[in-house]
């Protein structure tokens, strides 16, 4: 390899050059952190030793000092509402969109950031206001409009709900099963009125079936299909269409077989204003033994005691209370025993020698916690059952199952 002389006046300006850029990197790195306030500094000293409180005063200064830092801001505004200071949280984000100069994004950014500041604060109404101001950005939309979706869940707008449902469709390609459930709260609303709106809740009703039927079949649950066919029943009631009421009440029990102790009682009802009460007793007893449920249980007990007599209703009770244990089960039949005129009070044929009274107080203290319904994802208890729980507002979390059956 030939070695050139013009190498070695390269090195010495190739060093040198490098020298100057290093020298001007570190002027211009100590200008700016010059330039930065003592308060910074103080904040991030105040991070390092733990001290967060104190760290935010001193980047609460910074901001004063130097209202160009919009990060700051940002980062500022949801430390606090993190923290649930809501009221620093939308001053902050309020003295940015003030700002005349503020760049479109950072304003749209800021817009966003303020109205989840409302929401978090429970302002529904301002969230809503400010939500609908960027659910037309580019960045912005699809959250916006996600937000919308549950502040009209949280206030029972259904009909808001849908259409904020049918704008995100229009944005993504995703599934939105309780879309099933906002058509039926319209239709059970209907059916409330006085009189019945019967038109406008099988129309509410035609819509839950074309959400359900747009589902995949992975989305779409024996919960919806339950509470269809529930409410479609309760049309044929208002109607005046018993026929049609206890096909709708039969399908619950073939679509949906977990939720039959749901409409157990009506079935009966309306049979027996047919004349048709032990061929319904027969279907529903038959259900218990494929899918026994402490509703059932209760439902086939009272009826077998009502048709029958205590004796076959207590020979069910011993055998399907061998078969699935529950103390539950047990105060409810003693429940009813006692409520009977024709039932021997210390118990005869059923448990010689047995206070069926005393018996039941004693069960009955040890089983009132368990005679609850419960929310699968944040454990609310209630009595009556519920399709969206008033606890986390989710859809389709409460199992039709007692809380003694899950445990």
């Amino acid at each position: 390899m030939d070695f050139e002389p013009w190498w070695l006046i390269s090195l010495p300006v190739l060093f040198g050059l490098g020298w100057v850029a290093a020298r001007v990197d570190i002027r211009q790195m100590l200008s700016e952190t010059r330039s930065l306030p003592d308060s910074y500094f103080k904040g991030l000293n105040f991070i390092l030793n733990e001290e967060p409180d104190r760290a935010i005063d001193a980047f609460v200064e910074v901001a004063k000092l130097d209202p160009e830092t919009t990060e700051l801001h940002f980062a500022l505004g949801s430390l606090f509402r993190r923290r649930g200071e809501m009221e620093r949280a939308i001053r902050v984000h309020q003295s940015l969109l003030a700002r005349a100069d503020l760049p479109q994004a950072e304003r749209e950014h800021a817009q966003h950031e303020l109205a989840q500041d409302f929401l978090k604060a429970g302002m529904l109404d301002r969230a809503e206001q400010a939500f609908l101001q960027v659910q037309n950005t580019a960045r912005y939309s699809v959250p916006a409009v996600r937000a919308l979706i549950r502040i009209y869940e949280s206030e029972h707008d259904w009909p808001k709900a849908i259409e904020a449902v049918k704008r995100l469709r229009a944005l993504v390609d995703e599934p939105v099963p309780q879309l099933v459930h906002y058509q039926c709260e319209q239709a059970q609303t209907a059916l409330a009125s006085r009189p019945p709106a019967i038109d406008a809740a099988i129309a509410a009703l035609d819509a839950a079936d074309n959400a359900a039927n747009a589902l995949a079949e992975k989305h779409f649950s024996q919960a919806s299909q339950a509470r269809i066919a529930m409410l479609r029943a309760a049309v044929a009631r208002a109607s005046g269409q018993p026929a049609q009421e206890r096909a709708w009440l039969e399908a619950v029990l073939v679509q949906a077989p977990e939720y039959a102790g749901l409409v157990a009682n009506d079935l009966l009802n309306v049979c027996r204003a047919t004349g048709q009460a032990a061929q319904a007793l027969a279907l529903l007893k038959a259900h218990y033994m494929r899918h026994p449920t402490l509703d059932m249980f209760n439902v086939v007990f009272r009826e077998l005691r009502f048709q029958e007599g205590y004796v076959p209703a207590w020979a069910f009770a011993r055998e399907a209370l061998r078969a699935h244990p529950s103390l539950l089960g047990l105060d409810r039949l003693l429940e009813a025993e006692l409520a009977s005129d024709d039932t021997p009070k210390t118990g005869a044929a059923i448990a010689p020698d047995a206070d069926l009274s005393l018996l039941r107080s004693l069960i009955h203290k040890h089983t009132q916690r368990l005679d609850r319904y419960a929310c699968s994802h944040c454990g609310f208890e209630a009595r009556h059952y519920y399709w969206q729980c008033p606890g986390c507002n989710a859809w389709e979390t409460y199992p039709p199952r007692r809380l003694e059956e899950i445990r």
